[in-house]
């Protein structure tokens, strides 16, 4: 029992971390420092208009300051997938995820559109690999109003790379695809941060998939969600209360769960989430409508304003790169050392209460067993 006893502690002493990063792709990953914040992914879009799709990746979360950034240590890569089948029957699977992926672990790149930014935000290097006419494709770096429909991040800024595709530039037989970005180190790499279909691994539950390829997210789900429905047997044999609160946290793994972090796109369906993404998307409430519904009632705890949002903060431009113009930059609060976890833990308050939640729940796991123990 005392294993299990271990696990479950260590589990609930967790399950106070993911509201700092709950509110949305934007507090993702947990471990990530403060001055690397510039490979934090906050949003991916993905859309049609006219003859041409339009891929726009934003990072940096909460931008007031102005340049220089740390941007040259990295690099951002959209990458798309043209072969992977997908299915459109099942209902839920088009509700939740826009669509059936057939064989996850046959996901890979068939396309990356690659990227470096200079401090200043202009471009520095950029590729095109597995796309044509790629000397028709529009490219757009710079800083933008943060799109996301959210009132923790109105009135602040991101950085954006935005790209105009010209519709010849794809294959000629892709109807369907898949899409995903991520945040690498330019110098080994190394990947940082992931970002697929909007509000997955902002989710705690789906911060183990930030640095593997989608290809590995199902086994990984699978594997996680196992050690976790054990804690979950255990609470609910020895503290039935907290089996509960597990439930509803943001760890516990669902049985809608085991489908990997992408967008899918296809031609056959009206564009917009979860067929792709557009700026006017509301995901707090179009996620919360299949499960996950913590940014819905985040939208509603930051702030006073009622009716909740469903719009931008400020209006979306007509022309390429369409997001609304920056705010006007302020001095940027220098954000305390350390990554999220850390930062969390580092909190007196948050350490006497995780000794004190620690004290009590082995009292009542204890006094739990020698009742049972005396009704034999």
């Amino acid at each position: 029992m005392s294993k299990r006893l271990f696990a479950a502690l260590l589990l609930l002493s967790a399950l106070l971390i993911p509201g700092a990063a709950r509110a949305s792709d934007h507090a993702d990953p947990m471990w990530l420092v403060e001055d690397e914040q510039e490979a934090n992914i906050t949003g991916l879009f993905f859309f049609p208009e006219g003859d041409r799709w339009v891929a726009i990746l934003d990072v940096r979360r909460s931008l007031i300051g102005p340049p220089p950034y740390n941007l040259e240590p990295f690099e951002y890569n959209i990458h798309l997938d043209f072969h992977t089948k997908l299915g459109f029957d099942n209902a839920e699977d088009v509700a939740r995820y826009g669509g059936t992926i057939v064989a996850p672990e046959g996901i890979a790149p068939d396309a990356t559109i690659r990227i470096r930014l200079n401090n200043d935000t202009t471009v520095k290097e950029k590729s095109f690999k597995g796309l044509g006419d790629s000397q028709d494709i529009q490219v757009y770096s710079g800083i933008r109003d943060d799109p996301f429909i959210f009132p923790r991040f109105f009135k602040v800024n991101v950085i954006t790379m935005a790209f105009s595709i010209p519709k010849s530039a794809f294959p000629e037989h892709a109807e369907s695809w898949l899409l995903w970005a991520t945040s690498n180190r330019a110098s080994n790499g190394e990947q940082i941060d992931h970002v697929g279909r909007s509000n997955r691994t902002q989710l705690g539950r789906f911060e183990i998939l930030n640095t593997i390829p989608p290809s590995q997210h199902v086994a990984e789900i699978r594997e996680k969600g196992e050690t976790r429905a054990k804690v979950q047997d255990f609470l609910k044999q020895w503290l039935p209360p907290l089996a509960n609160l597990n439930q509803l946290s943001g760890l516990f793994i669902r049985h809608y769960d085991s489908v990997p972090d992408v967008m899918v796109f296809t031609k056959t369906r009206p564009a917009g989430f979860p067929n792709g993404r557009r700026l006017e998307d509301d995901v707090a409430l179009l996620t919360c409508a299949q499960g996950d519904c913590p940014l819905q009632e985040n939208a509603f705890i930051d702030t006073t304003q009622w009716p909740r949002s469903t719009v931008n903060d400020k209006p979306l431009s007509s022309a390429f790169p369409y997001l609304a113009e920056p705010w006007p930059f302020k001095p940027q609060p220098a954000g305390a050392p350390g990554p999220y976890v850390y930062r969390f833990f580092a909190r007196p308050a948050v350490q006497i209460g995780i000794a004190a939640l620690v004290f009590v729940l082995i009292l009542l796991a204890v006094i739990r067993w020698f009742r049972r123990r005396a009704a034999f």
